[in-house]
């Protein structure tokens, strides 16, 4: 491969949270003391060196999982300075493609030019009975939303303007079409598969976008601890909660389908890339080995990490974060 055509070097990829604010019932929290503490906890792990936040979205779970990404990234863009502030992701077709756009400007204008707007399309049927969408229709509505709203930017029919003279847009899809989706929009893929990399730089060359253009960024589901095996025994009833809720919901409105069942023991894979639902409690330089070889592969611009897996203790999260700041991403960044 000619020099320069290749992924970039993963020294260039920015170390993130994800969050979804879960309260769950056997570890429920005060609701106004939790989102406080997290908007302190952000703020401190900006400063000890966290590059970039991610907020995800759900309705209509009992735990509370966030759902309205973008009132939350407000709240964080007032607390903070430098970091990123992203959504991962914002489901766009529960919402007309100008109510994204203005939310999303605001969160561009408080933070001074910090949003990653990423947006996906969703996958339960409550929620797009709730908000009156058509499910069958959610790839399509997703461009034309994410195309929309570009527009709506770029010819300045949003007003306000975003700060950013391009405000970032990622489009979540674990397959090919939502590669496909990227790449025909220009947009960056927010999912990292290196094998949709051909599918999405094919795509971009098609629409007339430069195929070296293209970016990625996503999970890598680990937690980070000093004693990976004493904590996993803490957070291994937080993960099958986590995952069990999922499998749940995720079928909820589909007749005559019965959930998967959570064995956290069968989530938890020691070795090669920790994609979801992989996962795994690693030490930084464990972590380093798995994330090293896989993020190369591909023009990785963001990696993101759970802040914390359905309302484990905050030792084991402000650890966590801890050891991503401090000792993952500078390692990750400068090839040690």
């Amino acid at each position: 491969m000619p020099p320069g055509c290749g992924p970039p070097s993963v020294a260039t990829v920015k170390v993130g949270l994800f969050l979804d604010m879960r309260n769950p019932g056997p570890w429920r929290r005060c609701p106004t003391a939790m989102y406080e503490g997290w908007l302190e906890r952000l703020a401190w792990a900006e400063r000890i060196g966290i590059d970039a936040v991610w907020l995800t979205e759900h309705h209509l779970f009992a735990d509370g999982y966030l759902p309205q990404p973008l009132t939350l990234a407000a709240a964080v863009a007032a607390r903070t300075e430098r970091m990123r502030i992203g959504t991962a992701i914002l489901q766009a077709p529960l919402r007309p493609a100008l109510d994204i756009a203005e939310q999303g400007a605001l969160v561009d204008i408080i933070s001074g030019g910090r949003l990653e707007l990423g947006l996906g399309a969703g996958y339960r049927v409550p929620e797009w009975e709730a908000f009156g969408t058509d499910g069958s229709r959610r790839y399509e509505l997703l461009e034309e939303r994410a195309a929309e709203i570009r527009r709506l930017w770029d010819e300045g029919t949003c007003t306000p303007a975003p700060v950013q003279g391009r405000v970032p847009i990622w489009i979540g899809g674990e397959g090919p079409r939502g590669a496909r989706i990227a790449g025909r929009l220009g947009e960056s893929l927010l999912v990292l598969k290196p094998e949709l990399l051909p599918i999405y730089r094919e795509a971009l060359a098609g629409a007339g976008h430069d195929p070296e253009a293209a970016a990625m960024g996503g999970c890598a589901n680990l937690i980070l601890a000093d004693d990976p095996e004493a904590a996993w025994e803490r957070i291994r009833p937080h993960l099958e909660f986590q995952w069990q809720t999922y499998f749940d919901y995720a079928v909820e409105g589909v007749p005559g389908t019965e959930p998967a069942v959570a064995y956290p023991d069968d989530l938890r894979v020691t070795e090669g890339p920790p994609m979801l639902p992989r996962f795994d409690v690693v030490t930084p330089a464990q972590a380093l080995e798995r994330l090293r070889p896989w993020l190369s592969q591909m023009p990785t611009k963001h990696v993101y990490f759970w802040g914390s897996i359905a309302g484990m203790d905050d030792d084991l999260v402000d650890r966590h974060v801890e050891l991503l700041a401090e000792e993952l991403a500078p390692a990750l960044l400068s090839g040690r």
